[in-house]
């Protein structure tokens, strides 16, 4: 049970509010956004996503639960008095905002603005006195009946993962980014297709010599569909796929399968996917609701080629210096290239300054010392497979080095996301649409990602 829900954007502008029970203060949006803002607690640099504020009633001081998540820049914010489970509330606050992308085409300050009453259409009908009543995107399609404005995606900024799918390629087409599942194509007609994307999230520690010492893929097949009349999907999943060392049966996520090239330890599946052929061919049915929806979840932590190889070494160069020596090389291949790479690297604490060279000629490389935070941070805005980068730095301390200096340092820290590449080397080999007529052929589109979710080197 929840007592208000509000969204915030960045600058802590009031974007939608709704106050559904009146337990709690009307100013709880503003002293949310102060408490995040100048979150200084506990050493930490953001907030939890979960806190209790306390605010001033009448004279009395009364604790406000509050919980948020934070979606492509904007803050979507939940608060009530009473004790609820946080996890249930997270889960809800992402289902809304999945919801109304799902009805606006893209999820902006822009976008929420001019469809604020399909927003609060929508929000009455998700949530009733504070109790949530669906976040199905299909049920809600029979109670909604505003139509969307839609947002031009050009005038759109870039914020999150989602963006690599917007870079104008055949492979890649944006429109399911910016598409409503509610609005028609101009002339009345909607069209046909459905988008299947493989996105993976790695998690990798090297030690100091190189070698890994933890490894782990958090995978998602997720799934987005335009199709008219809900018409009945099969997907295909590698023929040597092994779910499980356990031998249990498919409902269960566990298979006696063999010992196929990708095994996965462990999986889950949307309530709509039918598991009666997944056993003997690897092959999903599921007949997919409105809307963006996760088809299967899995882990995996059988060995994988990382995607990068990080080396960095640390000298003394004098009296009060050091030099830092960075090299990260890409071991993927050269049709592929990542974007938005960062490393980051914690500098000893009484590092004063630190200048940079990097390589003659490159560009698209950012170097910045935080001073605040004594850390070393390296952006390169592309990364093309095969290719191998350096980065030098030189440090200056405020003290003579009394300790030794790799234990002050480090570990340096990655973040990435490689488009139409992924490292588990699950694929989908066929999406089959079960057709209406001899001339039904919608626009299949499959679509592969690896983004970085902790990647960590030690010095």
């Amino acid at each position: 049970m929840i007592s208000q829900f509000f969204v915030l954007s960045q600058r802590g502008d009031n974007i939608v509010f709704r106050d559904y029970r009146g337990e709690v203060a009307k100013g709880s949006a503003e002293i949310f956004f102060r408490k995040v803002k100048f979150w200084k607690e506990d050493g930490q640099e953001e907030a939890p996503p979960v806190f209790v504020g306390i605010t001033l009633l009448k004279n009395n001081v009364d604790g406000v639960n509050y919980f948020h998540v934070k979606v492509v820049g904007l803050l979507f914010v939940a608060t009530t008095r009473v004790n609820v489970s946080p996890s249930l509330v997270l889960e809800l606050l992402q289902r809304i905002a999945r919801v109304i992308k799902d009805y606006l085409g893209v999820l902006s300050e822009d976008s929420l603005r001019k469809n604020f009453v399909l927003v609060y259409e929508l929000l009455d009908e998700v949530i009733d006195f504070g109790y949530m009543q669906t976040t199905s995107t299909e049920v809600l399609k029979s109670y909604i009946f505003n139509e969307p404005i839609v947002v031009d995606a050009a005038r759109l900024q870039p914020l999150g993962p989602a963006a690599i799918f917007m870079q104008g390629t055949k492979r890649m087409p944006g429109t399911a980014i910016t598409k409503s599942v509610v609005a028609n194509e101009p002339g009345g007609r909607k069209r046909e297709e459905i988008f299947v994307d493989i996105i993976e999230k790695i998690s990798v520690t090297f030690s100091s010599s190189g070698y890994i010492l933890t490894s782990e893929i958090d995978g998602t097949i997720q799934m987005k569909s335009y199709l008219t009349g809900n018409p009945e999907i099969r997907l295909a999943l590698n023929e040597d796929l092994s779910i499980g060392r356990g031998g249990e049966s498919a409902n269960d996520c566990r298979s006696s399968y063999g010992s196929g090239a990708v095994i996965l330890d462990d999986c889950n599946f949307h309530e709509s996917v039918r598991l009666d052929s997944f056993d003997m061919d690897r092959t999903l049915a599921l007949v997919p609701p409105d809307g963006e929806f996760p088809v299967m979840n899995y882990r995996m932590t059988q060995e994988f080629k990382p995607p990068f190889h990080i080396n960095c070494l640390i000298e003394e160069a004098g009296h009060l210096k050091a030099e830092v020596i960075l090299k990260v090389r890409a071991e993927f291949p050269s049709n592929i290239t990542a974007n938005t790479v960062v490393l980051e690297m914690p500098l000893p604490k009484y590092t004063t300054r630190a200048s940079f060279e990097l390589e003659p000629g490159v560009t698209g490389q950012r170097t910045d010392f935080k001073g605040a935070n004594k850390k070393l941070e390296w952006d390169l805005e592309k990364f093309v497979g095969g290719v191998e980068h350096t980065l030098r730095a030189k440090l200056t301390f405020s003290q003579e080095l009394h300790a030794n200096i790799i234990k002050e340092a480090g570990p340096v820290s990655m973040t990435f996301t490689i488009p139409m590449y992924n490292v588990s080397r699950l694929q989908v080999k066929y999406l089959q649409i079960a057709k209406k007529s001899s001339s039904y052929n919608p626009y299949r589109w499959v679509r592969y990602v690896t983004q970085a979710n902790s990647y960590v080197a030690r010095i």
